[in-house]
């Protein structure tokens, strides 16, 4: 591949995780409207609850696209998957842009808007098990990582874009007009990338695709759970410390301060704007760094214990309100770790498992893991300072994930995939 071929094709397959991280920021950030809209209530939490929950159940079928679209890419090729995803993408986007409100449908609107998340949610299930499985075999072994960085460059990229375009839209609209179509803004936006990936990945090229892997990949699911169930769980448990960290850091933290502190909105967001951009820039040096090394399980090791260890540190500088510069310093130190944490876990998962189960592998490891953590972590977190009246409880939440994900890691025993041309696996 030349390079412009080869940037437009890590463009293409990272696009689709890109525009479920971007749904994520916009929905969350517009959740507070769309509650209102698609379910009135006389109190304004039960409209809330019931749009948080209506992004939810797209976290829920997350599970089922993961064994059904991971066994498709196993079975028919990368590059046939990804194209069927991101159509899939199109539609539940659509559904969710296009969605009538409750005035104009009554009980259909909701429908519609929640059939369109679930198809969003589905999708996404097998997006980043078949997209890092074609970072991964789409060149030579040594830039293997730096390739698969690219999934956490477009996650950064599309929760910094998603927040701006949120904010840009809050302050620039009349609360009139945001309630009109303001909020459907950004999710058309998101819809209007869908023909340009759909057509970026009908030009990709083919990573994995052969008779004899075809014919072993139609029972993949079941080989999976016969051959490699212990193996699945302990990905699950790989995945708890990095979703729960993201999802909060980035996303709860400006409520979490807002609401529990009674920070300023303004600076809040400063704090999650910092490690969206920390995810946006760091995995291109990160990368290169895991190339370079062959000791992918001590590097996650050691990345979660200083990710583990700068917990408490960063939630009592906010909660003792230290300056901006010190509390922000160690977020960017506590998401480098994330990050690295991350690449050397895709790495590591993807060749652990036979090539005619990686897709599947990946999908059901990190779908089920981001369903069960990441999806429940706000929630999580919530409850916690419900109960126990103590800001310091979501720092508490993530060091017991911290340790899970070490413990996970300790004991993951890894063998190198077969036809590899090399392996990072220690």
């Amino acid at each position: 591949m030349t390079d412009l071929v080869r940037r437009k094709s890590l463009v293409a397959v990272t696009l689709g995780n890109g525009l479920e991280i971007y749904d994520f920021a916009v929905y969350s950030f517009f959740s507070v409207i769309i509650g209102h809209l698609f379910f009135p209530a006389e109190n304004a939490t039960y409209s809330l609850l019931l749009s948080v929950a209506t992004f939810g159940v797209g976290f829920v079928v997350r599970p089922l696209g993961s064994i059904i679209l991971g066994q498709y890419a196993d079975r028919y090729g990368r590059k046939a998957a990804l194209q069927r995803i991101m159509l899939l993408m199109g539609i539940g986007g659509m559904l969710v842009a296009f969605a009538p409100t409750w005035q104009y449908a009554g009980i259909w609107g909701p429908i519609i808007l929640i059939t369109g998340r679930l198809i969003q949610g589905f999708s996404a299930g097998g997006e980043i098990g078949t997209a890092t499985s074609w970072l991964l075999e789409a060149g030579a072994g040594q830039s293997r990582a730096q390739r698969v960085s690219w999934q956490m460059v477009s996650q950064g990229a599309a929760a910094l874009f998603g927040a701006i375009t949120g904010y840009v839209l809050s302050h620039t609209l009349s609360t009139e007009a945001l309630y009109s179509w303001g909020w459907r803004v950004p999710f058309i936006i998101g819809l209007s990338i869908i023909p340009l990936g759909f057509y970026m990945r009908a030009a990709l090229p083919e990573t994995h695709l052969s008779e004899s892997s075809t014919v072993e990949a139609r029972f993949s699911f079941g080989l999976l759970i016969k051959q490699h169930g212990k193996k699945l769980l302990l990905g699950i448990l790989l995945v708890m410390k990095s979703t729960t960290s993201f999802y909060i850091i980035v996303y709860y933290l400006p409520a979490y301060m807002v609401n529990t502190l009674a920070y300023p909105a303004g600076q809040s967001y400063w704090l999650s704007i910092g490690a969206a951009v920390i995810t946006l820039i760091a995995p291109l040096f990160l990368g290169k760094l895991i190339d370079r090394t062959a000791h992918l399980r001590g590097m996650m090791l050691l990345s979660l214990l200083v990710s583990t260890s700068l917990t408490f540190p960063i939630f009592l500088a906010i909660i003792h309100h230290l300056s901006l510069p010190l509390t922000l310093s160690l977020i960017v130190v506590d998401q480098v770790m994330a990050n690295l944490y991350a690449i050397a876990f895709f790495v590591l998962v993807l060749e652990s498992f036979p090539v005619p189960l990686r897709a599947s592998a990946l999908s059901v490891i990190y779908a089920f893991g981001v369903t069960l953590f990441g999806g429940f972590a706000q929630f999580n977190v919530t409850f916690l300072l419900n109960i126990s009246h103590n800001p310091l409880a979501p720092s508490a939440y993530l060091v017991f994930c911290g340790v899970i994900s070490m413990a996970a890691t300790y004991f993951w025993k890894s063998k190198t995939s077969p036809n590899m041309e090399h392996s990072y696996v220690n």
